[in-house]
């Protein structure tokens, strides 16, 4: 039987053990750890002889003291660096969590993504919090939010179910997007009764008007099971890995799929998809075992 000295003595390993976790699950990983998580892939359909970089940035929910505009510069200096031939963001851009000093202003985070640079540009699309931290949007039930504004503003288009033909050496590929599957809110106030996604996967492939391959940027990665073979590979968010992520489980999952799609490279009937683990933080402001990070895929 442990006696009493043994128990204090346990007792106080076991609090500055759960201190230091706390520290680092709270300060040290969701604000100063930043991983290159890379892929390699020739995804079927994919043209042969195009070699494409492709820098993925997913979830900043920018606010203070977690994602400050300084942290946001630093990893789009990074991002410049790791030398992409494109650069894309997959959303959800503004804070996902109330434990913050401070929100940063959309006008703000955007000039820093501004500084992101690539030979074929920097291409966007909106996430949840995007939506749902715009009051006025949620009201009327349509964009564009601050969001889509902001992006416009400095200059990196935005992609609300759409689709654009880009060329690398000679080879076409499309750069498709879809609006976000969770956009409108249930809301009361707003005599919403249910949930509403503004996103149109076969509008936006409609668009596409010849045989090259095609990339398909959508911020949740619950849509895959509708994404037809056509699309080479699929980007997506927002499930932040799970955020927490211990021994494989985590507490929380945003997917009604649960693990299905919760990270990294998955393969279904010959289909691709590359879930990112993101940046910031949702909920609450805290990262364990899932550290933030930047996505590069080398395609061909």
């Amino acid at each position: 039987m442990i006696g009493r000295r043994g128990f204090l003595k346990l007792f106080g390993s076991s609090i500055a053990g759960l201190t230091m976790l706390g520290g680092y699950a709270f300060g040290y990983e969701p604000v100063v750890r930043l991983n290159i998580a890379r892929y390699q892939l020739a995804p079927p359909g994919w043209t042969p002889g195009l070699k494409l970089r492709i820098v993925a940035l997913a979830d900043f929910h920018a606010c203070r003291p977690w994602m400050t505009a300084d942290r946001i510069a630093s990893i789009c200096t990074r991002a410049n660096d790791l030398g992409g031939d494109i650069i894309v963001l997959l959303g959800d851009y503004t804070s996902g969590t109330d434990f913050v000093t401070g929100r940063v202003d959309h006008r703000v985070w955007a000039a820093e993504l501004a500084a992101l640079k690539a030979p074929l540009g920097v291409h966007a699309i909106i996430g949840n919090h995007d939506w749902w931290h715009d009051a006025a949007a949620q009201k009327s039930g349509r964009g564009p939010t601050f969001s889509h504004k902001a992006l416009a503003d400095v200059g990196i288009p935005v992609y609300s179910n759409r689709s654009a033909r880009l060329e690398k050496d000679g080879h076409g590929f499309w750069l498709a997007g879809v609006e976000d599957q969770l956009a409108l809110r249930r809301s009361i106030r707003w005599k919403r009764q249910f949930a509403k996604g503004l996103d149109d996967l076969e509008g936006t492939l409609a668009q596409v008007n010849d045989k090259a391959p095609v990339i398909l940027l959508a911020h949740e990665p619950d849509i895959f099971p509708t994404v037809p073979s056509r699309v080479s590979l699929t980007l997506s968010g927002h499930t932040h890995g799970g955020q927490i992520r211990i021994l494989g489980w985590s507490p929380y999952l945003p997917s009604r799929y649960g693990d299905r799609y919760v990270y990294g490279h998955i393969v279904e009937e010959d289909r691709h998809i590359i879930v990112s683990g993101g940046l910031g933080c949702s909920v609450a402001p805290v990262r364990v075992g899932v550290p933030p990070e930047i996505v590069v895929i080398d395609l061909g």
